[in-house]
């Protein structure tokens, strides 16, 4: 095998790893399910490489994302659900039907004419959608409904945040920011009750409530939960960064230090951003 520019050379790269006698023993024995994780974590890895403007990377990470593809593709089509080549075709047809401004004669020459067009288009192709899953026998359906477009695959925050927006627009929604503090209060509430319980299901729902509710404040005073907790993340590797170096240049380690001896370092960082500041 040597490299190629060619979408087939890493179609048949894939297909010689999945092989059953002379394949690799770890990519023989995945499936999609445990797959699932690493195809989420390198859509990650491509919006961080777009975050840090680093742009070799953002090749080299798109090739993993699109390496993604082809080994959910590969496993489908070794159950004989579908192939590469089947999913190329539904992206295009996709493309093609949902941009009839472009690729046919249409009097959509607005953006306005066009958010129609798109929207009736999108109508059919969940009409079309329903009936290919009436007649499949599935019953349940979570792209039914007024909150339909909001995909489950999201991460749990951005998920959480389509939702709210989806609901607002038919007025299912606070008008100002200040009563979602209330309903922190009484979240931060329901949860010390489900700590006292040590019921962990209770325990995992209220904090689930709490981190709604904190998306909520976000979405009104137009924050983005999942930015601003990105951004709260790399405050803490600074800061704990910061605990690290110092611990080390004090002859200490992480794994002898106290609480209180890594706080107090804690503290020393956030002065020195404020200082910086």
């Amino acid at each position: 095998m040597e490299p190629s520019r060619d979408i087939t050379r890493l179609i048949d790269i894939m297909a010689a790893l999945r092989d059953p006698d002379t394949g690799c023993p770890w990519d023989i024995k995945q499936d999609f399910e445990t797959i699932k994780p690493y195809t989420i974590e390198e859509a990650y890895e491509v919006a961080d490489a777009i975050e840090r403007k680093d742009f070799d990377d953002l090749c080299d990470e798109l090739g993993d994302l699109l390496l993604q593809v082809v080994y959910h593709a590969r496993m489908a089509e070794e159950d004989g659900l579908f192939a590469f080549g089947d999913v190329v075709h539904a992206v295009t047809a996709k493309m093609i039907r949902r941009h009839p401004h472009v690729f046919a004669r249409n009097e959509a020459d607005t953006p306005e004419a066009v958010k129609i067009q798109w929207d009736e288009i999108k109508r059919q192709e969940k009409a079309d959608r329903a009936a290919r899953r009436a007649k499949a026998g599935v019953t349940e359906d979570f792209k039914a409904g007024h909150l339909g477009n909001v995909q489950r695959s999201f991460p749990a925050l951005t998920e959480a945040l389509k939702l709210q927006e989806q609901a607002a627009r038919v007025g299912f929604d606070w008008s100002e920011p200040e009563p979602i503090l209330d309903k922190f209060e009484e979240e931060i509430g329901e949860l010390r009750q489900a700590l006292s319980s040590g019921d962990q299901g209770k325990i995992a729902d209220e904090l689930g409530d709490l981190i709604f509710a904190a998306v909520n404040l976000g979405r009104h005073t137009k924050t983005d939960p999942e930015q601003a907790l990105r951004g709260t993340n790399t405050k803490f590797r600074r800061r704990f960064g910061h605990i690290e170096r110092s611990l080390e240049e004090n002859g200490e380690s992480l794994d002898d230090a106290t609480l209180e001896r890594m706080e107090a370092l804690w503290q020393d960082a956030k002065a020195i951003e404020r200082r910086l500041k």
